[in-house]
């Protein structure tokens, strides 16, 4: 990996840690107070988080010039097929594995952040480097 591509890993990490964290309140939030269970909580947090995402990508990862109309559609794709994978990993590492919630929502993070960043990079937000 080049030393720009490492870079722009690291700020997408960095940014994506800002919507995981909206992601974890909304999750915990919703749990702890019983609204809802661990998958549908995370999908919901998931949404929130992906909007602070977009932002921040947009202006700060990516330093996108692309007009909104075009790159938000295809970020929320992009966002769309991660939530999928989250509420995927959640139902099986809570449900199957019975791994509590939080630990599920760790390994599920983790899993959305290989797939969606290579997606962001390389379709969302018109880079041609991974």
């Amino acid at each position: 990996m080049t030393q720009r591509r490492w870079l722009r890993f690291c700020a997408y990490v960095g940014v994506g840690a800002a919507g995981t964290g909206v992601q974890y309140v909304v999750l915990f939030a919703l749990v702890s107070t019983k609204l809802l269970g661990a998958v549908a909580a995370s999908c919901i947090g998931a949404v929130f988080g992906a909007i602070v995402n977009y932002v921040l990508n947009y202006h700060l990862t990516f330093r996108s010039t692309g007009r909104h109309a075009h790159v938000a559609p295809r970020f929320f794709a992009v966002a769309a097929a991660g939530l999928a994978v989250n509420s995927v990993c959640m139902f099986l590492l809570v449900n199957d594995i019975h791994l509590p919630y939080l630990i599920a929502q760790c390994a599920a993070t983790a899993c959305v952040l290989a797939t969606t960043y290579v997606a962001n990079s390389i379709w969302a937000f018109k880079t041609h480097t991974a």
